[in-house]
């Protein structure tokens, strides 16, 4: 055990302490499977324990906003959501893990240390309040046989972001005529709940132009024409379709499992959805998983390449924990490239790991031969990608909490607003957001 643990830089081998750690669930068994391994060779290699607790993510956002309120925190958490590092840092609420993210800085992606760089009020700086650990995108997901039976061929699927939506809408009268009555083109994620409906929202946006809604300074830009419009024109699309429709009436209701159920009952031939967890959910059913297409993000209608905008799910140390020192020592070892590799690769690639050297070197991220997960890493890892907006600036954390767009959305359908209208409701409420969290540093 000894010789083991001196091939680790970062295990302290000093007297075996306990540290408590809350992670989220994954989607699929294998993804707790790999975690509960990784966690067993760290108590093995340094001789410490951790109370390991995983619980289901929704849950576990609500566990952690209590914890960091009332003080009585774990060592570690798993950032639930894309929300609750950027609000708990702005707070003062979360250790500078700056040492941590050091050990491996010259290997992460960009934009996944920008999802971490993130600005305390008290401080009045930006700086590492989080540990990346894992990188996610959306991609467009498509049954297959469905596009077939509907008298189309999958080569022909479009290449541009509106031609390619537009592909889907005839299937769905096709295939209700051929007795699939419950059958919807789209799987259009727009309630007021989850993290789908705003992937799915800024994805629309960005394809219509409106990328620079928030910028790398954390300034929003409500009165930028180009931005204003593209959000005009992402709430028409969404109210055409879903008045069309093309997309179930439940949806105004769905949380982030809801689309992947109804897509996995073939109720969708397409769907919008982060992660790999529609395609692993069946990947043991061979003829459903081979059944599915992952498709990368289309190019914008002028044809040329969108990026992605890419998530980074990490852990963070909230302040009041009884053992910083072991909590880093952790972490240090979580993010060890070949450890969180192989923990990740464990999870079956739902989440890409976060050094871009790995996922060109190693076979298993771009050269397994498995389609969906070439598509989904070269989106997410290899193409043109950004940070979310909450890495720019806690506001939007605040602005998504609040679901302030998707709101935009249930005032047109529920209320009979027009697209402008509720654009800008949506925008007053996100200048009074942003008012709130003045990012002073320059």
């Amino acid at each position: 055990m000894a010789a083991a643990a001196l091939a680790r830089p970062y295990i302290a081998n000093a007297q075996a302490k306990t540290l408590t750690a809350w992670f989220a669930q994954g989607f699929i068994h294998s993804e707790d499977t790999a975690l509960r391994k990784m966690v067993a060779d760290y108590e093995k290699e340094s001789g410490n324990k951790v109370d390991l607790s995983i619980v289901p993510f929704v849950a576990l956002r609500e566990k952690e906003v209590a914890a960091v309120t009332s003080g009585v925190v774990p060592e570690v958490m798993e950032d639930a959501d894309f929300s609750f590092a950027p609000l708990q840092a702005w707070a003062n609420r979360l250790v500078d893990v700056s040492d941590v993210v050091d050990t491996q800085k010259s290997k992460y992606s960009e934009v996944l240390l920008a999802s971490k760089y993130l600005y305390d009020n008290t401080t009045k700086k930006r700086s590492y309040y989080g540990v990346p650990l894992k990188a996610a995108s959306v991609t467009w997901h498509i049954w297959s046989s469905l596009v077939e039976k509907a008298g189309y061929k999958v080569s022909d699927i479009p290449d541009t972001w509106d031609a390619y939506i537009d592909f889907f809408l005839p299937m769905q009268a096709k295939l209700r005529a051929k007795g699939m009555r419950h059958v919807y083109a789209m799987g259009l994620e727009c309630s007021t709940n989850g993290v789908d409906p705003i992937n799915t929202f800024n994805a629309f946006m960005v394809a219509y132009g409106g990328e620079g809604l928030v910028t790398p300074d954390g300034k929003l830009h409500a009165d930028d024409p180009q931005v204003k419009e593209a959000v005009i024109k992402t709430l028409t699309r969404f109210s055409t379709l879903f008045k069309g429709g093309y997309a179930p009436h439940s949806a105004l209701n769905w949380n982030d499992q809801d689309n992947n159920n109804s897509f996995h009952a073939k109720q969708i031939i397409n769907d919008f959805n982060g992660s790999m967890s529609i395609e692993l959910a069946q990947i043991n059913d061979k003829q459903a998983y081979n059944d599915q297409i992952t498709h990368g993000l289309p190019n914008g209608n002028d044809g040329k390449p969108l990026p992605a905008q890419v998530g980074g799910f990490g852990a963070v140390i909230p302040k009041g924990a009884k053992n910083v020192v072991l909590a880093k020592e952790f972490l240090k070892y979580v993010a060890e490239p070949e450890v969180l590799n192989e923990y990740l690769k464990g999870g079956l690639g739902r989440w890409v790991v976060p050094y871009p050297s790995i996922v060109k070197s190693d076979p298993f991220w771009l050269r397994s031969g498995d389609p969906h997960r070439l598509a989904y890493v070269t989106e997410t890892m290899v193409g043109p990608s950004f940070p979310l907006y909450e890495a720019y600036s806690p506001a939007a954390a605040q602005l998504d909490s609040e679901h302030v767009f998707q709101v935009a959305f249930s005032d047109i359908i529920s209320n009979g607003m027009t697209p402008q209208a509720a654009a800008a409701k949506a925008f007053k409420r996100a200048e009074a957001i942003f008012a709130q969290y003045p990012i002073q540093e320059s």
